[in-house]
Formats: C-alpha cells, structure tokens, sequence
C-alpha cells in the first residue's frame, strides 16, 4: 500500500478508535458550499463529517472490529465523528437532510460506545432528547411531588386564614 494511502487508513482508523460515535452516510450531489454549510453544522454539535473510500473504511472497520461488506456501502461513503453526545450528532445529520430539498444523505448505520447499529437504529436514536434534556427531565420529575406537596400546603394555609377572617367578619356584625 503507497505511503499516502497508509496514511489515510491510519487516521481513520484512529478516528474510529478513539471515537464515541461513528455514523456511516451515503452522500450525493454534495457541492461544496453544501459540504462547508454541512460541516459547519455538525461541528456546533462536537462532530466532524469526513468522505472517505469504501476499501479505506473497510479495511479500517476491520481492525476495529466492525464487520461491513461492500454491499452494505452502496454509492459514496461519508463518516460523522463525534466525541461529544452522540445525539445531538445524529439529530445534526436528519435536521440538515431535512433541511435540503434533494436528500444528499442516507444514514447506513452507526457505531454508538462500540455497538454497531443498523440505519433504523440511528434515526430512533435521533429522535431521543439529548443528555441535558433528559437531566432536565429528570429532575422534573423528582422536583414535581415536592412542589405539589408543597401547593397543597400553602392551599389549606390559605383556606385556614380565609376560614378565620370569614369567622371575624361574621363576629362583628
């Protein structure tokens, strides 16, 4: 294998390694202002999208012990990194195809903390709220039994001081 081809299966490998997640696209009719605003879009998320050869991610899948045949690759292969939440990445990715018109992406697959999962798979992961929503969502439900204990306290407080003052007013008259 020539020098610069090493080099390349080399720093995909290691983008693979060293990954959280990895989602495997197919791409067409991507110009590049659609390539840049692509990119620009995934790197607000923490991702990096990087076209790539179909043998290079193969062989670079292999040592990393992702199984792919070619049939599973149709047309041409782009990958998405990311090291930061995996699903604000892939939310990046349906947003922006959503966004076009013509479709330039079809998500084929992805790795999520070493499991491979199919296409299905990523849009349903997708769709999950991110990791501060779900904290959020979280502690909203841990704060919701102590703020409505809370209302019905301040309620019957209330009711008691409105039932006083009622009895003062009836008192004088």
């Amino acid at each position: 294998m020539r020098a610069e081809k090493q080099f390349i299966l080399d720093d995909i490998t290691e983008k693979i390694a060293n990954s959280k997640a990895l989602v495997i696209t197919r791409y067409r009719g991507l110009d590049p202002n659609i390539a840049s605003n692509f990119r620009n879009e995934l790197a607000k998320s923490g991702a990096a999208f990087t076209a790539v050869r179909k043998r290079i991610l193969m062989k670079a899948a292999e040592k990393e012990g992702i199984s792919l045949s070619r049939d599973m690759l149709p047309g041409h292969i782009g990958l998405v990194f990311t090291n930061e939440d995996p699903i604000i990445a892939t939310k990046a990715i349906f947003q922006f195809d959503q966004k076009n018109e013509e479709k330039l992406f079809e998500v084929l697959g992805g790795r999520f903390e070493g499991v491979f999962y199919s296409s299905a798979d990523v849009k349903a992961i997708s769709v999950l709220p991110a990791k501060d929503e779900m904290r959020a969502q979280f502690l909203g439900i841990l704060e919701a039994p102590m703020t409505q204990t809370l209302s019905v306290m301040e309620s019957m407080l209330a009711s008691i001081i409105h039932c006083f003052a009622n009895k003062a007013e009836k008192e004088k008259d």
